[in-house]
């Protein structure tokens, strides 16, 4: 366990593959900026592979004060050991007062071992982050400034917000898609600090023989316009009425955790707490009950419209519009009416 330091540093590590920065460390530094003010300390962004200094600027323009770039042959390909040895070495020199991951499955094999290492505590799959006080009841001791680790609870029936007030640093790793993703800004100036992390060829534990890296079918994040079907739409056949209405808009097809689990699409295009989290201009939901855990990927949305027969669906409580009806008679309305204003 390391000190609290109430004037270190927030950092967001920011994961790379290939080359390539993920979307989700750039989403963390729009979050990471508004912590790191409220607190009025620097944010941070940390990256680490064999070279990766050079992804310092676009982290600056994203939001940076200051960007960590840790840079090894070693670090060429992800493994558990040597990036958990590298950024706890980091962590143990600089203190930092808050450390964010993305909950990915990087960030979520990374995080653990980091706060294992470390001795502190980790809330996983945030979906919100904020900073506030806090009064331990038994002895009455404020603490002010902690960071508010928010997450759905209970199978997703209760929002719990969890601090920690003396292990530090204060650790979370949040779901992809739920901040918003940052305007870079060209002006921005902050500082890139390339180190080598103190590596050994025996910090490899495995020896990777071939990588695939297999890419999503859908990209529902940046999707404009997404028509989901959920379990009313009452089977495979049936969800061709998804597609349908998803052609004719030029919208990403998406669906619920019920109609993926019944093998009526594929996972890629799951949306909800367990799926992926989504902010489109337009959400057609076809048959979606409205669970808080679907509720809690795609609440978001600029307008939302809603088809279920159930008027008693608690997705009409987010829905801007609501059509009560059966989804088998409306969609095909829906598709023909498009049609004629095309």
């Amino acid at each position: 366990m390391i000190e609290p330091n109430r004037d270190g540093d927030v950092w967001v590590v920011a994961e790379q593959t290939d080359g390539e920065l993920h979307d989700v460390g750039l989403e963390l530094l729009s979050k990471g900026r508004e912590l790191a003010d409220a607190l009025g300390v620097r944010l941070s962004a940390v990256v680490i592979g064999e070279e990766v200094a050079h992804h310092g600027e676009r982290l600056i323009r994203c939001g940076a004060d200051r960007v960590l770039a840790g840079e090894h042959p070693l670090l060429a390909q992800y493994q558990s050991h040597p990036y958990a040895k590298a950024l706890v070495g980091l962590v143990e020199e600089h203190r930092p007062q808050i450390v964010v991951f993305g909950a990915t499955p990087l960030g979520r094999d990374l995080a653990p071992r980091v706060a294992s290492a470390l001795r502190c505590g980790l809330t996983a799959d945030c979906t919100d982050l904020d900073v506030g006080s806090h009064t331990e009841p038994a002895t009455k001791q404020t603490y002010d400034g902690l960071l508010y680790q928010i997450r759905p609870a209970f199978g997703g029936n209760i929002i719990a917000t969890i601090v920690n007030p003396e292990r530090w640093p204060q650790m979370a790793t949040v779901r992809e898609g739920v901040m918003r993703m940052p305007d870079e800004d060209p002006g921005r100036r902050g500082e890139v600090v390339a180190f080598t992390p103190d590596l050994l060829e025996a910090d490899l534990l495995l020896d990777v023989l071939e990588h695939h890296r297999a890419e999503r079918t859908v990209n529902l994040k940046a999707a404009r316009i997404i028509v989901a079907g959920g379990a009313g739409v009452g089977g495979k056949e049936h969800f061709r009425l998804v597609w349908d209405l998803a052609g004719c808009l030029g919208a990403a097809v998406g669906a619920s955790r019920a109609a993926i689990d019944a093998g009526w699409i594929d996972k890629d295009h799951q949306v909800g707490q367990t799926g992926t989290t989504v902010r489109p201009a337009l959400y057609i939901a076809l048959g979606i009950s409205g669970a808080v855990q679907h509720r809690a990927g795609m609440s978001e949305a600029q307008k939302i419209v809603a088809v279920n027969a159930d008027p008693e669906a608690p997705i009409f409580e987010v829905a801007h519009y609501g059509i009560v009806g059966d989804l088998n008679r409306v969609v095909p309305m829906m598709v023909d009416a498009i049609k004629k204003r095309v």
